[in-house]
């Protein structure tokens, strides 16, 4: 077996049908996931959802046989966001869940999120036992006895359980009525729910981008590709603008003038409602190193205190149990509220935005004005081989830039999923900023030059 590493920032990802997104490894992963997962003497049981690419077809069949060949009871509830599922397994009382999805990516790519029977991501530890299993040669000491196979069926009512959930989430004294919005949901898991779930609140939703094929997943729309979204709410004159990516476990917003609200605006938008209504345990907000400094200080002038975590909603919800708080959020839109879902989802985002619109009777280009972003230069830079940020050298220099610079903001981290560096700075004055991002990438390109 290859001994690549099969995790990344967000599970395993890949293109579909070639490593790690094969039915033999997906199969294996599942066997890996069942053994090590399994608890108690009782049937255990898997939750399995996915999205609509057309893979997903054949990799929920491998993950599928994996499970059930070491004895694992499957539970298959087809397209659903990423958070229904980790909302089944503990409404369900599953012992673990598996998340078919490569969220924002195109359709050809495909992936797994993995979650315990407390509905939360695997630790890396937990990743680090299950790729252990997975390189064994032989899996067979894995297998059920015939009597022990599990048994796989579908669960039919898992999407009004997940639409009665998200509703759940909303203001019982307030409504919808009366809210034009248009709703993209990429034609990817939540195109049969959302509009549903803010319909029956009483919006008057204009769906975009839920007419599914297989392959048009993410393809120019959704929250990577907010345009036609923007183009949309001009064109029927719409209060607000909801875009959500392949697996709905992120949102992305527009004003009434097709305006993108940024996502740290977002985030001060749904913790300024949750903390005027005391709904902040520990008066705190987890946020990842890649939020503006500006959203920082607007927290820390309502009285919240601010912790930074690295990139991932599952880190950010680690960051959230060590320190006791119930929100947490990431500015690309992964925004989770503890209280409701332990992992980001975009219609629950989407409701707190909207309650917060609704209750202050604001329209949505108002949060662009709770405070002004710091100019912020972001860069990649591709590599092959090892990492430039191996090199002590460079890492030296990188240091010693920083100290020079304090009130500048740098986070340079390598890319979860692609042969990437990505550079971030930060600061009061655009010029100086577009320098200091230029002296890092000249740095990082300095190792293939020498």
């Amino acid at each position: 077996m290859e001994n690549r590493r099969l995790f990344g920032t967000d599970g395993v990802r890949g293109l579909a049908n070639q490593y790690p997104m094969t039915t033999e490894m997906v199969t294996r992963i599942g066997m890996a996931a069942g053994s090590l997962l399994k608890k108690g003497a009782h049937r255990n049981r898997v939750i399995i959802a996915k999205d609509t690419r057309l893979s997903g077809y054949m990799i929920e069949n491998a993950l599928t046989a994996g499970f059930l060949s070491v004895g694992i009871d499957v539970m298959l509830v087809g397209p659903m966001p990423t958070p229904a599922v980790s909302m089944l397994i503990r409404a369900m009382r599953a012992d673990m869940g598996v998340m078919i999805s490569a969220s924002h990516n195109p359709y050809h790519d495909n992936g797994l999120k993995i979650f315990n029977h407390l509905g939360l991501k695997l630790e890396d530890e937990v990743e680090e036992q299950v790729q252990n299993i997975v390189n064994q040669r032989d899996l067979n000491h894995l297998l059920a006895s015939a009597e022990n196979i599990g048994r796989a069926k579908r669960l039919d009512d898992a999407a009004g359980r997940y639409v009665e959930y998200a509703k759940y989430t909303f203001p019982k004294e307030q409504n919808l009525d009366g809210l034009k919005m248009v709703l993209d949901c990429a034609n990817g898991s939540a195109y049969h729910l959302a509009p549903t779930i803010f319909w029956e609140l009483g919006a008057d939703v204009t769906k975009i981008a839920c007419e599914p094929n297989g392959f048009n997943i993410n393809k120019d729309c959704g929250a990577m590709h907010p345009q036609e979204l923007a183009q949309q709410v001009k064109q029927h004159h719409a209060d607000i603008g909801i875009a959500l990516d392949g697996d709905a476990d992120r949102i992305v917003a527009c004003d009434e003038h097709g305006h993108i609200i940024h996502g740290d605006h977002l985030i001060a938008a749904i913790a300024t409602y949750l903390h005027q209504h005391r709904k902040l345990k520990n008066e705190s907000v987890v946020l990842t190193h890649m939020s503006n400094m500006a959203l920082e200080h607007y927290l820390n002038s309502l009285g919240l205190k601010v912790w930074r975590t690295k990139v991932g909603d599952r880190h950010v919800f680690k960051k959230m149990q060590e320190e006791k708080c119930l929100l947490g959020a990431e500015q690309s839109g992964h925004i989770i509220y503890s209280k409701c879902a332990t992992t980001g989802d975009g219609v629950v985002a989407a409701l707190a935005l909207l309650a917060y619109i609704r209750e202050h009777n604001v329209t949505a280009s108002s949060i662009h004005k709770l405070f002004k972003l710091y100019p912020q230069m972001l860069k990649n830079i591709r590599y092959q081989g090892n990492s430039p940020l191996d090199s002590p050298e460079i890492q030296q220099k990188i240091e010693a830039l920083k100290s020079k610079h304090p009130d500048y903001r740098f986070l340079i981290r390598p890319s979860g999923t692609e042969d990437l560096v990505r550079v971030m700075v930060e600061g009061p004055e655009q010029e100086q900023i577009e320098i200091l991002a230029t002296t890092v990438v000249g740095y990082l390109d300095s190792r293939f030059s020498s």
